[in-house]
């Protein structure tokens, strides 16, 4: 008999978050849809939670080149930015809650700008809505890096789709993004289940975190061997907060940017 507690962490249950947004700035860009997708393992229906958000600033020609989402369909249609930065939380925690990994491409950028959203906009953070639950990561950028590290080419989703057999219809749909992170996800950790396969959900997160800062290590190095200004955050999965001053946020921290 097959359970749960004999199952590869990419075999059993997992959740999938994705968004599309006013701009790459993980400070000072809004979200305007956002994804949550569910399957309980491999051949499950999947439950699929969406929201359409007014981000309450214009859409840059340049995001809406790439999502399709105007402003005109935003005013019309979507909700505002205070009550689905909460319901998006809210629904990552149940989701940490029940020790379900959550799958994000790119972790530190959906993450993080979910987090300013909600500093922007509920005086509150995205650890402050987990309280004690305990967000679980699974980033297929990263697995991908550290299973296959001298592969050229890019690792875009799209990139990482088609290296892996996945099928991405409608790619900058959040919705479809995160079903197709979540089946990528599956598919990387059944080729490479060597590597990955023995490891709890928990003792996954760790390493990521790890594999992560070295990756941007690299990176930054890269960087200043080619002599380009670019900084490389090591920070997974979720980049700290930090005052005007630089300092990381803190309940100890004082300064008069932080008054």
């Amino acid at each position: 008999m097959v359970t749960l507690q004999n199952l590869h962490w990419y075999e059993g249950p997992l959740a999938s978050f994705d968004t599309e947004t006013t701009g790459v700035d993980v400070e000072t860009d809004r979200v305007v849809s956002a994804a949550l997708v569910l399957q309980s393992a491999p051949d499950a229906p999947v439950e699929r939670l969406t929201w359409l958000v007014d981000p309450g600033v214009p859409i840059p020609d340049g995001a809406r080149a790439v999502h399709g989402i105007t402003d005109e369909r935003v005013r019309a249609h979507g909700c505002s930015p205070v009550l689905a930065t909460a319901e998006i939380a809210r629904a990552l925690a149940e989701q940490a809650r029940a020790g379900v990994p959550l799958v994000v491409m790119n972790a530190p950028y959906d993450l993080t700008l979910l987090d300013r959203e909600l500093r922007r906009h509920r005086q509150s953070s995205l650890a402050g809505v987990l309280a004690d639950a305990e967000l679980l990561v699974v980033d297929p950028r990263v697995l991908d890096k550290h299973v296959d590290r001298y592969r050229k080419g890019r690792r875009t989703l799209t990139d990482l789709c088609a290296h892996y057999g996945i099928a991405l219809a409608d790619a900058h749909d959040a919705g479809a993004d995160a079903w197709a992170a979540l089946q990528l996800v599956r598919a990387l950790g059944e080729r490479h289940s060597t590597a990955l396969g023995e490891f709890s959900t928990a003792e996954l997160h760790l390493r990521q975190a790890r594999w992560h800062a070295a990756q941007a290590r690299g990176l930054q190095e890269w960087f200043d061997r080619s002599g380009t200004p670019e900084r490389v955050d090591r920070s997974w999965p979720l980049r700290p907060a930090r005052c005007l001053c630089g300092a990381p946020v803190s309940a100890e921290h004082r300064c008069e940017s932080a008054a």
